[in-house]
C-alpha cells in the first residue's frame, strides 16, 4: 500500500507500447523469436534466439480506477482495456502487482464478450511461469514480484483491431494519518513518453466515491487537483492531473471521546465476519505516555558496507522521533555487546547529539551474539507508567552464544512474565540469511511485529515507519470483547495491542449469535485501567460487506504463516492456509491466483513443469516478508508518501508536473530530455550504461533500488553516495566483474 496503501514498481523493458506502464497493471506483449513461436518463447526453459517485432501492437485504450470508501475500507475496481493496433495476431500477458495487505477479490478477463473469472493455482507452478517471463524478457520490475502478490492473465490471442477488457477488484483498510483517512495509488511511469508529452492512447480516470456523513470532511490532495460531484446520493471525487502518485486525504472529524464502529458480513450458513474500528480522540494530549525505547543494532562482520550505513541511518531515524519525556538506549552487538550508556538516558538535545556521534562511529566486524544482545536489551526492569519498546535489527543467524530459537524466544517470554509491563519487541531481518523463525518468535512473544527487508531495500525507512507509528501511545494492552448473546472468535490481531495517537485500531473477527450486543474495549492509560463500550447490532444474515470476509482471511493467513514458522508448521496449519488461499483467492506461500483462458491451461502447466524451486531459505524469507506485510498496518512505502504529502502541504513539496518527477525517494528534473537526479553535479564521477544491455540488468540485480529510477526511461541520471550512473545509448553494454563490484561498492 503504499499502506493499506498501494505501491507499484513500474515496468521498464523493451517492446512496451507507449501507454503500457501508465496504471497499476501493465501489459507485456509476447514477442517473436527467430525460429521459435511466440507462445513457446515465454513458456520454454532457456531461449537464446534473437527476438524481433511480431507486427502486433497491443496498446492500452482505457484505464479507469474507481475506489469506494465504505467505513474504513477502500474497495478498488481497476477496469482496463487493450486493443491490437498492429496488422498481425497478437498475444500479451496482463500483470498486476497485488499488495500483500490487500484482500484480493477477483480478476476477470473478457473472452468472447464475456467476463470470465480465473482460478487459484499452486504457488510453485505460478512461480515457474513468472520466472520464465523474467528469464525471457529480463524484466527488472517483474523480479520484485516473483513468487507472491502478482496476478497474471493471458490476453491471447488478439486479432488486428480486437479489444480485450480486464477488471481487477480488491480491498484494503484505509489508514488514518493524523486527522484524515489516507489513500495512495501509484499509477506507474511511461518509459516511452518524452518529457512534457502525453501518450495518445493514455485515457485514464481515477475517482473516489463515498457516502457523505458528518464525520467526513472535504477531501484534499497534495498531488492532484480534485473535482467534486454527486451521483445517486454519493459524493464523487475525481482526480485531475498527470502526476503518477495519487495521494488523497479525507478529513475525519473526531469527537473528544473514543468511538467504536462495526461492519458485519453474515452469509447465514456459517459464523459471521466483523470489522471493528476503535478510533481514539484526535490530536495530541498533555500527559501522553512516555516511552523507554531501546534500539538494538547488529554490527557483525556481515553488516559491513551498505548495511552498516543503513543501520546508522535507522538509528538516526529513531532518535528523530524521541520527545523530551522519552528515554532511550542504544545496544550494538557483534561477538560482544556494547551500549551507548549503561542505563536509559532522557532524550535531551545533548544526549541525542551524543548518540548520533556514537552511531557514526560504529564499525562492522565479528560474529553474531543475538543471545547477549537480547539479555542486554531486556536487562533494565520496565517502569510503570512508561511504555517499553525494543527495535531489534539483524542480518544473520546466531553464531556466538546460545543459538537455539526456542531458548532465545523464552528469554523474552520469561522476562515479560516477570515484568510489571510487557516489552514490545519489533524485529527487522535483513536478507535471506536471517533466522526467520527466530525473529517471528521474538516479535510474536514480544507483542510486536516482524519485518523482513532485502539487503538493498531501505531498512532505515522501515525502522522510521515503525518509529513514526509508535510516537504517542493513547491506550496500551488493548483488548476487544463482546457482552451479550454474541461471541467473538479468531480475533486478529490475536493478542493485546496498543493504540497510538491519530491511528485507529482495526480488529477482524468471526462471530456467532446475533442481535444487539455491547462491544467492550479495555486497556490502560498511563498505567490506569480504562474501559469504553458501544452497543452495535450483529445481524443474523447480511451480505452487504463481503469484503470483510476477505480482509479477515488475509489477516488470518499472515497470522497462520507466522505461527507456522514459530512452531515448526504442520499439516493442519498448511491445510488452513491453503484452504483460505483457495476459498478467498489470496496469494499465499502455498497458493497463487492465476487467470488463464480455457485453451491455455495445458500449455501453461507444461511451461511450469520441471521448474527448479528457489532455495528453501530464500523461499522462507519471501514468505515471511509477504506474511508480515499482511499483519502490519503500514509498510515502508508509507513513509515516502507521508513525507511527500507533508512537504507538498507546506509548499515545499516536489512538483507534480511533466518536468519534475519523484520516484523511489528521489526527485528528478528533465534537463536536455534526460531525467536528472537533482543532487547531480557534473563534476561527479559518472558511469555511463547502455539501456537494456548486460550491465543494465546486472546493476538492477545488484542494486534493486535503481528500478524505480530506470523506469523513467532510457535517458536517466541517478546519484548514489559518491557516484552517478547515467543511462545513454553510448554507454557500456557490459562491465567486467571488477568494474561492477567497484561500482556497487561505491554506490
Amino acid at each position: 500500500m503504499r499502506r493499506s496503501l498501494l505501491s507499484l514498481v513500474s515496468l521498464a523493458a523493451p517492446f512496451l507500447s507507449p501507454s503500457a506502464a501508465r496504471a497499476q497493471g501493465w501489459i507485456v506483449p509476447r514477442i517473436c523469436w527467430a525460429g521459435a513461436s511466440a507462445a513457446g518463447s515465454l513458456e520454454g526453459r532457456a531461449i537464446s534466439a534473437p527476438m524481433h517485432d511480431c507486427g502486433a501492437r497491443i496498446e492500452r485504450t482505457h484505464s479507469d480506477v474507481r475506489v469506494e470508501l465504505a467505513g474504513r475500507v477502500l474497495k478498488y475496481e481497476v477496469d482496463e482495456r487493450f486493443i491490437n493496433r498492429g496488422g498481425t495476431l497478437g498475444e500479451a500477458d496482463y500483470l498486476f502487482p497485488l499488495p500483500n495487505d490487500a484482500a484480493f477479490q477477483d480478476l476477470k478477463l473478457s473472452i468472447n464478450g464475456e467476463l470470465v473469472s480465473g482460478e487459484t493455482m499452486d504457488a510453485g507452478k505460478a512461480r515457474g511461469i513468472y520466472e520464465n517471463i523474467v528469464r525471457a524478457r529480463r524484466d527488472p520490475a517483474l523480479v520484485e514480484w516473483v513468487g507472491h502478490g502478482l496476478v497474471r492473465a493471458r490476453i491471447f490471442p488478439l486479432t488486428p483491431g480486437e479489444e480485450k477488457r480486464v477488471v481487477v477488484r480488491f480491498q484494503s483498510v484505509a489508514p488514518r494519518e493524523g486527522g484524515a483517512l489516507r489513500l495512495d495509488y501509484l499509477r506507474g511511469a511511461d518509459p516511452n513518453r518524452a518529457p512534457g508529452g502525453r501518450s495518445a492512447a493514455d485515457r485514464a480516470s481515477f475517482s473516489v466515491v463515498y457516502r457523505e456523513t458528518p464525520e467526513l470532511g472535504t477531501p484534499y490532495s497534495p498531488t492532484h487537483q480534485l473535482a467534486f460531484g454527486d451521483s445517486g446520493g454519493a459524493r464523487v471525487v475525481r482526480v485531475r492531473g498527470d502526476a503518477r502518485d495519487v495521494t488523497m486525504l479525507i478529513p475525519v472529524h473526531s469527537s473528544s471521546a473514543t468511538s467504536i464502529a462495526m461492519l458485519p458480513y453474515a452469509p447465514g450458513n456459517e459464523d459471521g465476519f466483523a470489522l471493528i474500528t476503535v478510533s481514539p480522540p484526535s490530536g495530541r494530549r498533555d500527559g501522553a505516555t512516555p516511552r523507554d525505547v531501546t534500539l538494538v543494532l547488529d554490527v557483525s562482520g556481515s553488516m559491513n558496507g551498505r548495511k552498516i550505513e543503513q543501520a546508522r541511518a535507522a538509528g538516526r531515524q529513531l532518535l528523530a522521533t524521541l520527545r523530551p519525556a522519552d528515554r532511550f538506549r542504544l545496544v550494538d552487538f557483534a561477538s560482544d555487546v556494547h551500549t551507548f550508556r549503561d542505563a536509559f538516558v532522557t532524550a535531551t538535545p545533548n544526549n541525542v547529539r551524543e548518540a548520533g556521534r556514537y552511531l557514526d562511529a560504529l564499525e562492522a566486524n565479528g560474529g553474531t551474539n543475538i543471545e547477549g544482545a537480547l539479555r542486554e536489551a531486556l536487562r533494565p526492569e520496565p517502569t510503570r507508567g512508561r511504555l517499553p519498546l525494543v527495535l531489534f535489527v539483524t542480518d544473520g543467524e546466531p553464531t556466538v552464544g546460545d543459538g537455539d530459537p526456542d531458548h532465545l524466544a523464552a528469554l523474552v517470554s520469561d522476562a515479560n512474565a516477570r515484568a510489571p509491563i510487557a516489552r514490545r519487541i519489533f524485529t527487522f531481518g535483513l536478507g535471506a540469511d536471517v533466522n526467520v523463525s527466530l525473529l517471528e518468535q521474538l516479535a510474536l512473544d514480544g507483542r510486536g511485529t516482524s519485518q523482513f527487508v532485502r539487503p538493498t531495500e531501505s531498512v532505515e525507512r522501515m525502522v522510521g515507519v515503525v518509529a513514526e507509528r509508535l510516537v504517542d501511545p493513547v491506550l496500551t494492552d488493548v483488548r476487544v470483547r463482546v457482552e451479550g448473546d454474541v461471541r467473538l472468535s479468531r480475533l486478529l490481531p490475536a493478542q493485546a495491542t496498543d493504540i497510538f495517537a491519530d491511528h485507529d485500531l482495526v480488529v477482524f473477527a468471526r462471530y456467532a449469535g446475533h442481535g444487539d450486543a455491547r462491544v467492550v474495549v479495555e486497556g490502560n492509560q498511563r498505567g490506569a485501567p480504562v474501559r469504553f463500550t458501544s452497543t452495535v447490532s450483529f445481524p443474523e444474515r447480511s451480505r452487504d460487506n463481503p469484503f470483510v470476509a476477505r480482509l479477515w482471511a488475509t489477516q488470518r493467513v499472515g497470522y497462520l504463516s507466522a505461527e507456522k514458522r514459530k512452531n515448526g508448521g504442520g499439516a493442519e496449519l498448511d491445510d488452513e492456509i491453503r484452504s483460505l488461499g483457495e476459498r478467498y483467492g489470496i496469494p499465499t506461500e502455498l497458493t497463487s491466483y492465476l487467470v488463464v483462458e480455457p485453451n491455455a491451461v495445458a500449455t501453461m502447466a507444461a511451461g511450469a513443469r520441471d521448474q527448479s524451486a528457489p532455495p528453501p531459505r530464500a523461499r522462507q524469507f519471501e514468505a515471511a516478508k509477504a506474511a508480515s506485510a499482511q499483519r502490519v498496518v503500514m509498510n515502508a512505502a508509507a513513509l515516502d508518501s507521508m513525507t511527500m504529502a507533508r512537504a507538498a502541504a507546506s509548499g515545499a513539496g516536489a512538483a507534480t508536473n511533466d518536468v519534475t518527477r519523484r520516484v523511489g525517494g528521489r526527485t528528478f528534473v528533465s534537463r536536455d530530455s534526460t531525467w536528472t537526479d537533482i543532487r547531480y553535479d557534473e563534476r561527479m564521477r559518472t558511469t555511463v550504461i547502455k539501456p537494456y544491455g548486460a550491465a543494465y540488468f546486472d546493476l538492477l540485480a545488484k542494486l534493486p533500488e535503481l528500478r524505480a529510477a530506470f523506469a523513467l526511461g532510457t535517458r536517466v541520471i541517478v546519484v548514489g553516495k559518491d557516484r552517478a550512473i547515467k543511462l545513454a545509448d553510448a554507454g557500456a553494454a557490459q562491465l567486467s566483474a571488477a568494474e561492477m563490484n567497484a561500482l556497487v561498492s561505491a554506490w
